[in-house]
Formats: structure tokens, C-alpha cells, sequence
């Protein structure tokens, strides 16, 4: 995922596995950034993120924001959503009713 200066994913790129994988074989984050820098401009910023793997919480999508602390991607639906970092979502300002 691309994101912007204030960690907004601004776009979605898909890279090969074979492209992602260091001297050791291992899959590596950084090679993957390496090379989409080497693409695109080394004054671009990336996170990986999958479509299969149940990391960063969920799948980057585009308006999707990047929480370092959390390392994960959240949504907010609507402005007035609150942040809640314990639950690494966004959450209406008025709870739901049970039942």
C-alpha cells in the first residue's frame, strides 16, 4: 500500500511473491519496498499488506489510514467516528443498543 504524508493509503499496488524475497529466501517487507522504490521514486512510502494474511489488521484499501503504534490499517466510515486504540477501530459516538 502507498501512503500519502499523513499514512492515508492513496493507492493499492500488487507485487509478486518472487519479488518480495530476500538472499535467505525469506519473504522481506523491505525487499518488497526496494522494489517498488526502484519503480516509482524512493521518495514514495509503503506498507505490505495482504490480501491472505491476517495482518495490520485488515487489507489496505484506498482512504484506509496506516496507525504505526497499532501497525495496522483502519477505516473511518464517517467523520464523527472516534478512534479506539484498544480495539484498533474506529467506533460510532453513540454506542449501539443492545439487544
Amino acid at each position: 500500500a502507498e501512503l500519502d504524508e499523513n499514512n492515508i493509503v492513496v493507492n493499492v499496488l500488487v507485487v509478486n511473491n518472487e519479488d518480495t524475497v530476500d538472499g535467505n529466501g525469506d519473504e522481506s517487507e523491505a525487499v518488497g519496498i526496494a522494489f517498488l522504490q526502484n519503480l516509482f521514486g524512493q521518495d514514495k512510502k509503503y506498507k505490505q499488506t495482504s490480501y491472505n494474511a491476517n495482518f495490520r489488521k485488515n487489507y489496505a484499501g484506498i482512504g484506509y489510514e496506516y496507525k504505526p503504534t497499532e501497525d495496522a490499517f483502519v477505516f473511518q466510515p464517517f467523520p464523527s467516528w472516534i478512534y479506539n486504540s484498544s480495539t484498533v477501530e474506529y467506533e460510532p459516538p453513540i454506542p449501539r443498543p443492545d439487544g
